[in-house]
């Protein structure tokens, strides 16, 4: 198939690119480098550098598909400056879908979030609990999850939306070529803490001491980067006209943030000195996911399910790099 890949310059996007390649499939990169790296893109995909509100030259040469990773994702920023995240995250997607249709292209899978769900009433989440976002961050992919229900039903969209929990881990293409995190501003706390053990940093951060779990830190689920990006492949292939699903993607298991860092501890050998700083705003005490429905229609099983996996290959590519 002939792909057209959104941010695919990014940590995710860039997995899921290399994948797609690897499969055998013709892949363009669209991404304006805000956030990624144009040496992530992976070798055999095409390159275009723009914003996904220019996507509709790109769209009329003619694709299969579209793979959608192009957002803005910092939940802080999002709360102190939510026009951005409205403007860029639905409007910009607005676009996209719009570009879309008028090029005839009506396959989707777009990259969502446990951010939708807000404080969830119960552990683990199924895709029909209620999602009340307590983040413009997750409002902005809630609303686009609207839209694509709406685009679906009105000019019969294939439309797949998955709702990532915590991401970590490097993947190593078959090219030998190692992809992991390196965001400009890190927020994501394995890559920090991992910082630590390097010596980039004195200590963790854990962002309030006091939420209502065992330990007091948030508790997170967390997903290989090779695992969710296999997702992408499935869905791609469960895009149906007229239809819109949402699959969770997560491992159905909660680590907290002392939980990690410890795991941190094992695997790199480092003491990494922590402490506790305020909470952030619109961080949920809990989000652990229930896969179950991804696995019963996709077939999806997660092939790093531990936590120590998934610190390994992120401790590895750092050492390497």
């Amino acid at each position: 198939m002939k792909l057209l890949v959104t941010g695919g310059a990014g940590y995710i996007g860039a997995v899921v690119a290399a994948q797609l390649v690897e499969a055998g499939h013709e892949v363009t990169v669209l991404d304006d480098l805000s956030t990624g790296h144009e040496d992530a893109v992976p070798a055999g995909a095409e390159f275009v550098r723009g914003r996904i509100e220019e996507a509709g030259p790109v769209l009329r040469r003619g694709f299969d598909a579209v793979l959608h990773f192009a957002a803005k994702s910092l939940v802080g920023e999002s709360v102190a400056n939510p026009a951005k995240y409205w403007t860029g995250n639905l409007g910009g997607t607005l676009a996209l879908l719009e570009a879309m249709r008028q090029a005839g292209v009506h396959r989707i899978v777009f990259s969502s979030t446990a951010a939708t769900y807000g404080e969830p009433e119960r552990s683990p989440i199924l895709e029909t609990d209620p999602t009340r976002p307590t983040n413009p961050y997750g409002a902005s992919k809630l609303a686009i999850d609207t839209a694509l229900t709406a685009f679906a039903g009105l000019y019969g969209l294939g439309a797949v939306s998955l709702r990532y929990f915590n991401v970590a881990g490097a993947y190593t293409g078959r090219d030998g070529r190692v992809y992991r995190e390196r965001h400009d501003e890190e927020t994501h706390l394995i890559p920090n803490v991992l910082a630590v053990a390097r010596g980039e940093r004195e200590h963790v951060r854990m962002f309030g001491a006091d939420y209502p779990t065992p330990d007091g830190t948030c508790v997170r689920d967390y997903i290989h980067v090779a695992d969710l990006a296999r997702a992408h492949l499935l869905a791609l292939d469960a895009c149906a006209p007229g239809r819109h699903e949402i699959y969770n993607l997560g491992n159905g298991s909660g680590f907290s943030v002392r939980e990690v860092i410890e795991v941190c501890r094992e695997v790199t050998g480092h003491p990494i000195p922590a402490e506790v700083a305020p909470r952030r705003a619109g961080d949920p005490a809990v989000l652990v996911a229930s896969s179950e429905k991804i696995r019963r229609d996709l077939g999806w099983t997660p092939e790093h399910p531990s936590l120590k996996s998934i610190v390994t290959d992120a401790w590895t590519a750092l050492t390497k790099s």
